[in-house]
């Protein structure tokens, strides 16, 4: 077999960041994502007097909310950007929201750009800060949920 025909390796999924538009910029790295999947809903049609199947059409698509999930940092980058969007910055903003363009970018070892997952409309949705308790021996963890109206892949 020659190396011209060997497919290469994939990414390690260890190196990614999280970026938005506005005055926000780049979020931060993260230890784990998820929430990147879409969902084809099927729609069944009944035809009259065939009863040996039903017709299966594409319907809605269905996007679920995208996790991101990190070891706490010296930033409140990921709550600031929830403040502004929720309770008093809402209210502040005239009770309107603006929906954020953002991108989840994966990088291979060598630093190099690998793929983007670009989506639209986004807003966090839920805040989770790290479980305290003096027993344990964990990693503090913040987490935060974005809404969003799907990505793109690039």
């Amino acid at each position: 077999m020659s190396s011209s025909s060997r497919t290469s390796d994939p990414p390690s999924v260890a190196r990614f960041v999280f970026q938005v538009d506005g005055d926000v910029g780049e979020i931060g790295t993260f230890m784990e994502v998820t929430g990147l999947q879409v969902e084809v809903q099927v729609e069944e049609l009944l035809e009259g007097g065939q009863n040996h199947f039903a017709h299966r059409l594409p319907g809605r698509m269905r996007w679920p909310n995208i996790i991101l999930k990190r070891g706490i940092t010296d930033t409140d980058a990921l709550f600031e950007w929830f403040s502004k969007t929720s309770g008093e910055g809402f209210a502040g903003n005239g009770n309107k929201l603006t929906g954020t363009t953002g991108s989840i970018v994966l990088f291979d070892p060598a630093g190099n750009r690998v793929r983007q997952w670009s989506f639209a409309g986004a807003f966090p949705v839920k805040w989770t800060g790290p479980r305290l308790a003096a027993g344990v021996n964990a990693a503090a963890t913040e987490e935060l949920e974005i809404a969003h109206h799907g990505f793109k892949t690039g």
